[in-house]
């Protein structure tokens, strides 16, 4: 019974579901950007491999 409730717990737990589709839209507006402007391409990319380092830091760390 102990288990089912839990299970039932995790499916109903919504909290990060919101950030990882703002995540998920930022990033297909980043990579259409970058095919329409190739020009804004390089910095899109410096900015993706900055959050990448910050979030593996943070991984490490946590």
């Amino acid at each position: 019974m102990k288990k089912l409730l839990l299970k039932l717990r995790i499916w109903h737990d919504t909290k990060g579901q919101d950030l990882i589709e703002y995540a998920l839209m930022a990033g297909f507006v980043a990579v259409a950007a970058g095919a329409i402007m190739p020009n804004v391409s390089s910095s899109i990319s410096t900015v993706f491999s900055k959050i990448n380092s910050v979030m593996s830091q943070a991984a490490t760390q946590g």
